[in-house]
């Protein structure tokens, strides 16, 4: 169950911690014939790996999965019976990732009102990148608990150029850039109103979280937490390759166990 704010002090807040699990995409890149999330990494599909190590996750209190639309029965059958114990519940998602995170608050929202609590803190994970490890969840919750939005990013190893026309004109400093990932964290109040205000303008598509805070919330500051490179996304066949290899080599920093 959500509950309130348990204490905080003038910089710390501790609350309650729900952990959604957005599986809502077709994975139409990868070119299988089910959503990937349902596709099999040594003997767990991807969307078992994610819940796994957000059940496992002291921190967490509670996991929801947005599950493709049309696919919520056999993320059901696959998750019940499991033993997940903070398993809240599995709801269908929208047509659009935005859609999918918009589903997922909109569900945590009438919870709290039920229950008359006003906030709680919300990590919301890609099912594409089921090698999440423990060590980043941990660091998302404590940022959390004294910023009101987080992200996960790595350093890019390579040099990015800015092209126009087919032309470059730019080659950015490559110490001021990062790649994101997820988990991507914020209070739920904050990420809701974020996403109410993308809503009204139909000239935004946002790739991801993070980036509906800092375009409609700008007086927002988000917390970067490092991620690693064995949270990789998930996204052609080659990637499920390399997950596999990850995970045989044990499960270090950033694998799911």
């Amino acid at each position: 169950m959500l509950s309130g704010q348990r204490g905080a002090s003038s910089k710390v807040r501790l609350m309650r911690m729900v952990a959604v699990v957005l599986a809502g995409g077709s994975g139409l890149r990868f070119g299988a014939d089910v959503p990937k999330q349902l596709l099999k990494l040594g003997g767990r599909t991807l969307i078992e790996h994610c819940v796994a190590a957000f059940d496992k996750a002291p921190g967490v209190d509670e996991v929801l999965v947005v599950m493709a639309p049309g696919h919520t029965g056999e993320a059901a059958a696959l998750l019940d019976g499991t033993g997940f114990g903070k398993l809240a519940g599995i709801i269908e998602g929208g047509t659009t990732r935005p859609g999918s995170t918009r589903r997922a608050i909109e569900a945590i929202g009438a919870r709290l009102a039920a229950m008359g609590i006003s906030d709680c803190g919300v990590l919301l994970h890609d099912a594409a990148r089921p090698l999440i490890g423990q060590r980043i969840i941990a660091d998302c919750v404590t940022a959390l608990g004294e910023a009101d939005a987080v992200g996960v990013a790595v350093p890019t190893s390579d040099t990015i150029v800015v092209v126009a026309d087919g032309v470059m004109t730019r080659i950015p400093r490559r110490d001021s850039l990062l790649r994101c990932q997820t988990p991507q964290a914020f209070r739920w109040s904050v990420i809701t109103r974020a996403h109410e205000l993308a809503r009204a303008d139909p000239d935004f598509t946002p790739t991801d979280d993070c980036g509906v805070v800092l375009r409609y919330l700008p007086d927002v500051p988000v917390r970067v937490v490092p991620g690693s490179e064995d949270n990789l996304k998930i996204t052609f066949p080659r990637d499920l390759a390399i997950a596999e290899t990850l995970l045989r080599a044990g499960d270090g920093d950033g694998v799911s166990s």
